[in-house]
């Protein structure tokens, strides 16, 4: 309360359209993009085509942006305050208001394509996007910190196959494997900025345990997520799978054991087991089973 906005900068104005411009950048494109197309290629492996996959992709994506811009929105003051870079909201290249808007426009967009997947199907991802949401606003400072990651990536394979008509339903092992990854993404994604967060007041999973414990727990999921996906469909794993576990099994102990002399080794296991992980995801969700 009382905090002044963030001072407004020309950082963008060598661009041509710098609010524009910075508007798009605090939505997190990265993420927002990857996760959109991790989606679009969930929809085909269920056998989704035409405007029906275009349908999903649009509530995909208006929800991953809503979700991106009220993050930056909300934290602007936080962000400021820390000195993050590459945050338009924080160093004044847009507006708070702007970004806000740009945030409720979005979800109320999200509404109506969701339901348009199909009653539950639309169910499913309106929930995963309040969950982002509450994240953004409150969860994210609490021991739950994790949980609208997993019901956010639970959710991706879970909306696919549910929009599927008269659809077989989702895999139990797919949306297992999701909810591990989601996991696994928050802690990946909160690990750099731990220490800042604790000096801002933010005392989530991973800030309660600390950046020694969260570096070591990060490859756990992972590793859970490549067994469940390995060996969650019927009948033998596959050259894929077998791939997956020959990757995951080791990278996650010599990333431990390789700490002390390298102390981003756990981070660059996780990576690669990650990888291998989202790829055998992929695989598995376009491949008959």
């Amino acid at each position: 309360m009382g905090t002044p906005d963030p001072p407004r900068t020309c950082a963008a104005s060598a661009w041509p359209f710098p609010r524009t411009v910075a508007l798009a950048r605090s939505c997190h494109p990265g993420p927002a993009a990857a996760v959109t197309v991790i989606a679009a290629v969930l929809a085909t492996g269920a056998g989704l085509v035409g405007a029906r996959r275009a349908l999903l992709v649009a509530a995909v994506l208006s929800g991953q942006l809503s979700v991106g811009w009220s993050n930056d929105a909300f934290d602007a003051r936080r962000d400021a305050a820390a000195g993050r870079s590459g945050k338009p909201v924080a160093d004044g290249s847009v507006s708070r208001r702007t970004v806000w808007a740009a945030a409720f426009t979005a979800a109320l967009l999200c509404v109506p394509l969701s339901l348009a997947c199909g009653p539950l199907a639309g169910t499913v991802h309106l929930a995963a996007v309040a969950a982002a949401w509450s994240y953004n606003l409150k969860v994210k400072a609490t021991v739950l910190s994790w949980l609208p990651y997993a019901i956010g990536f639970a959710a991706l394979p879970a909306l696919a196959a549910l929009t599927v008509p008269d659809g077989p339903g989702p895999a139990w092992w797919l949306v297992t494997a999701g909810a591990l990854l989601g996991l696994a993404a928050h802690l990946a994604d909160v690990l750099p900025d731990i220490e800042d967060d604790l000096r801002n007041g933010v005392h989530g999973l991973p800030q309660r345990l600390g950046p020694t414990a969260t570096r070591l727990l990060l490859p756990v999921p992972l590793v859970a997520a490549s067994a469940t996906l390995a060996l969650g469909p019927p009948g033998p794993p596959g050259p894929w799978g077998t791939l997956t576990l020959a990757i995951a099994l080791p990278a996650a102990p010599a990333g431990l054991l390789l700490a002390r002399r390298w102390r981003k080794a756990p981070l660059a296991a996780a990576a690669l087991v990650a990888l291998a992980d989202v790829t055998l995801l992929l695989a598995r969700a376009t491949t008959p089973t």
